[in-house]
């Protein structure tokens, strides 16, 4: 799994870079066809915005945007509505063949 974290308008500090990538490798605990996880962290003038892009097997891809506030709490904020979108996908694909009575 690759990922990548990359920064528009500013440098990511190594603290920055370490932190997303810790979030970013546990979401393959939700989802295990994860191929590639891209955090592009957004220095705007009303503030910081991080967007997080995942890239799965079969051409699935989720995207998560958080904006305007601490760029480690958007990385959080990220990461939760990536978990969301992840365990919705698989339970989805799993009962796909199964569905309930």
């Amino acid at each position: 799994m690759i990922i990548t974290v990359t920064g528009r308008h500013m440098d990511v500090t190594p603290a920055l870079k370490t932190f997303a990538e810790e979030k970013a490798n546990k979401l393959t605990k939700y989802y295990d066809l994860i191929q590639e996880i891209e955090v592009v962290i957004d220095a705007e003038k009303d503030g910081t915005s991080v967007e997080m892009i995942v890239n799965a097997e079969h051409k699935n891809m989720f995207i998560a945007r958080e904006g305007h506030g601490d760029a480690y709490a958007l990385i959080d904020g990220c990461v939760g509505k990536l978990e969301r979108q992840l365990t919705d996908h698989k339970k989805k694909h799993r009962n796909r063949k199964h569905p309930e009575a």
